[in-house]
């Protein structure tokens, strides 16, 4: 089964959630901060990380910023309850889900779930027997699922599994006008519920990440109140 780092500054939840992971037949690495998490995460990277943003020391938001740098990590962010910038902030930074505190343990488990049955189809596409599917080109845009390799005019723009799925919607057809319902249904599972906030939060982190190599980007385009369309250039 997959392993699994929690890492939360509340010793109740640290427990609780640890129990119930294990009880699913997960491997749990625990940690009360970001900085004693930093460096053994770095060393033996889990399969899925499940980050407190507010925590001493280093918060959830700089250890994945650094985690980030060294591997696509899959992450979910445990958010405060009643101060929703934390969940824009969370996704801004590239997570890919997260779960308000307090949380359902049932929950908790579909997120975890679902985050991690998109990181495997990513991680071993390239080892089943189905046909393999060619890299999806859109003018500058290059996507090969198969990789989970993304290029634009031949730079390397990294991306989580989350934003991997919703941008590969959208270019699948350019022109074609994708709503957030239509966006949610290919990034997520149909039992796991997303908000507009969550898909919006994750094309901005796109847009972002592409300005990157390219200071002209603009192949995404918002129809506001309809959705988003993918515009080959």
């Amino acid at each position: 089964m997959a392993t699994i780092a929690l890492v939360d500054d509340d010793r109740n939840i640290l427990t609780s959630v640890g129990m119930l992971l294990e009880q699913e037949g997960y491997h749990v690495r625990t940690y009360a901060d970001g900085a004693s998490a930093l460096t053994a995460l770095q060393a033996t990277p889990p399969d899925l990380a499940i980050l407190d943003i507010k925590m001493p020391r280093m918060d959830g938001l700089e250890l994945l910023r650094r985690l980030r740098q060294g591997a696509d990590l899959p992450v979910i962010f445990l958010t405060s309850k009643d101060e929703e910038i934390d969940e824009l902030m969370g996704l801004n930074a590239g997570a890919d889900d997260y779960v308000r505190k307090p949380f359902s343990q049932r929950l908790l488990l579909e997120r975890v779930k679902a985050v991690l049955r998109r990181a495997d189809a990513r991680k071993n596409g390239a080892g089943t027997t189905e046909p393999r599917r060619e890299a999806l080109i859109r003018g500058k845009l290059a996507l090969d699922p198969q990789r989970h390799d993304c290029t634009w005019d031949g730079k390397p723009v990294r991306l989580t599994v989350t934003e991997f799925l919703i941008l590969q919607c959208l270019a699948q057809r350019p022109g074609f006008v994708k709503s957030r319902d239509n966006l949610m249904d290919a990034a997520y599972d149909d039992q796991v519920y997303v908000d507009d906030r969550t898909i919006d939060s994750h094309i901005k982190r796109l847009r972002k990440k592409f300005k990157v190599v390219d200071d002209d980007f603009d192949a995404i385009e918002t129809l506001y109140g309809v959705g988003y369309r993918y515009r080959e250039t």
